[in-house]
């Protein structure tokens, strides 16, 4: 994770698929910005003081590392957690095609914690989509 903004105004394109949002303008640099409730098939909900533009960076399944920015309902808080208390992603979840996308399952005191796999939740064609939203915003 880069940083993490408040909800900023996103400049829609029109011809991006309804996952991506669009685009921001982050200190002169254009960053598409992508919806996870859209991107897995969630219900819309309506954006609010605790919403964020979560700003990373990814490489996808192949190709340049590119930076992107996801919303969010909210961000509770920023942890830095160490490898040693990342355990594999158990089997029985595993075997389920969401599954792709986490990395394992952090150990913290008395909690869990669900570690995303950033590069392949943002696969080849969501890469794709949100190259087509900067050529659009250029």
């Amino acid at each position: 994770v880069q940083e993490i903004n408040r909800m900023m105004p996103i400049t829609r394109c029109r011809t991006s698929p309804p996952f991506v949002e669009g685009v921001i303008n982050l200190r002169g640099k254009i960053i598409p910005v992508m919806d996870l409730r859209k991107r897995f098939g969630m219900p819309p909900l309506e954006n609010s003081t605790d919403s964020r533009i979560v700003v990373v960076e990814v490489r996808g399944s192949a190709g340049p590392t590119r930076v992107i920015g996801f919303t969010v309902d909210r961000v509770n808080e920023v942890l830095r957690i160490s490898e040693s208390i990342v355990e594999p992603t158990p089997q029985m979840v595993a075997g389920s095609g969401e599954s792709d996308y986490v990395q394992g399952v952090g150990k913290l005191e008395d909690r869990l914690l669900i570690l995303l796999n950033l590069d392949k939740l943002f696969s080849g064609q969501h890469l794709a989509a949100c190259d087509h939203a900067l050529a659009a915003a250029a």
